[in-house]
């Protein structure tokens, strides 16, 4: 028998296929990653310990102000910006390798918006799913979603709701099968969950929300057999279908302002919040409307991890928790110190939680004991979260001299 003849052209498709996928498996194409979880794939093989003089491999100048953690896709490092003098707001695109800037794209000019003290106009991280960027900023008196080329040219932007704000704004989208983006915008005006096409921006599902102030982003979990955009906050913990925007379940399970993003094991999903009331709760996924188990420890602004049967979480206040997932009996707690808004990652079997201040904390993911592997300075000051993808670790800082302040964007990892 003569052997089939090789066809080129699938050859080339399937190398194609296959080199995006392993490419994919090394980003972190939106918050909290590509699990929305707060976990890095197996085999980081990070350093412990890092400061200006060791394993940082670039270090790169951030114009503007803003909290926003970067995401990593391909050979790009994406995160937003503002300018609080020339009243703009961008997104930056930095090369993953040198962190030399390959453009700025300026979404907004103007139409600034009076935040408090601790919030930026680019609080919010972008999402990509390898064909664009999107990102959401609040811009005068409403929230806007805007998508971007991978070349930084701008292509839609939407309208999302009218914004009163309370505090601030730093919400980040969700991507949803093929073509789906989920954004949500609450606050004490007219809040409201969209689903936007993502090839032209229309909106596909819009439905409203309580009048009342909150920032968190939304999540879609695979829970109870069927796929679930999750909500926190406005008091509430809501489930919504994200083909549709149907509710599928709604609880009183937590509080009004919520900042963190959820978590789930697979049968709860966890909440916490930090004002008006302190609470850290689990609550079952099945619609049921049971919660299982809470407590009230202040776990506000940083987003929880679960892992191998456990909750860790870093309370605003600066001590490191860990609870069993599903009963949330403590099993330790250990205290860092200084405030944190940034969110826990985990990478192999390890922690990062960098606070306020600038310190970077490495502590063991394990119920046994808490155990801190290390502590670790860059900067003046941590609010965007730790992004861990490729062996590489990125933190955006600032540091401050008198009263001038500059940004920067720093890869961590071994030489």
């Amino acid at each position: 028998m003569s052997p089939r003849p090789t066809n080129p052209a699938l050859i080339v498709f399937l190398c194609a296929v296959l080199a995006i996928g392993a490419k994919a498996s090394g980003d972190w194409p939106l918050w909290r990653g590509p699990g929305q979880d707060g976990k890095a794939s197996q085999g980081q093989d990070l350093p412990d310990e890092w400061s200006e003089a060791r394993n940082v491999l670039w270090k790169a100048e951030i114009d503007g102000r803003g909290h926003g953690s970067p995401i990593v896709v391909g050979n790009r490092v994406v995160l937003p910006t503002s300018d609080e003098q020339k009243k703009t707001q961008s997104v930056l695109c930095l090369d993953r390798a040198t962190g030399k800037l390959h453009w700025t794209a300026r979404i907004h000019e103007g139409g600034f918006m009076k935040l408090n003290k601790k919030g930026t106009h680019a609080s919010g991280s972008l999402a990509c799913d390898g064909k664009r960027l999107y990102v959401n900023f609040l811009n005068a008196g409403a929230a806007h979603t805007t998508a971007l080329s991978l070349k930084g040219k701008m292509l839609w932007q939407t309208r999302i709701t009218d914004y009163v704000v309370h505090q601030a704004y730093a919400s980040s989208p969700a991507l949803h099968g093929e073509n789906l983006l989920l954004v949500a915008a609450d606050n004490k005006k007219k809040g409201a969950i969209a689903c936007l096409n993502r090839a032209d921006g229309k909106i596909i599902w819009k439905v409203g929300r309580p009048q009342k102030p909150n920032y968190a982003s939304p999540v879609i979990f695979e829970l109870d057999g069927r796929q679930q955009l999750i909500m926190t906050g406005c008091d509430l913990v809501s489930s919504y279908n994200p083909l549709t925007g149907k509710k599928l379940w709604e609880i009183k399970g937590a509080t009004t302002e919520c900042v963190t993003t959820t978590v789930t094991d697979g049968i709860h999903v966890y909440s916490s919040g930090g004002y008006p009331k302190n609470h850290v709760s689990a609550i079952r996924a099945d619609g049921s409307g049971k919660v299982v188990w809470r407590n009230k420890v202040r776990v506000y602004v940083p987003s929880m991890i679960v892992h191998q049967g456990h909750l860790y979480a870093i309370a605003d206040a600066g001590v490191l928790y860990c609870w069993k997932s599903d009963t949330g009996e403590e099993k330790w707690k250990g205290r860092l110190g200084g405030t944190f808004s940034a969110s826990l990652a985990l990478a192999d079997g390890k922690l990062y939680a960098a606070n306020e201040a600038g310190d970077c904390f490495v502590a063991e993911a394990s119920a046994k004991a808490f155990k801190l592997l290390a502590k670790n300075k860059l900067g003046d000051e941590i609010f965007a979260s730790p992004v861990i993808c490729g062996q590489r670790l990125f933190l955006r800082t600032a540091h401050r001299s008198g009263s001038e302040r500059q940004e920067f964007l720093y890869c961590i990892g071994k030489k």
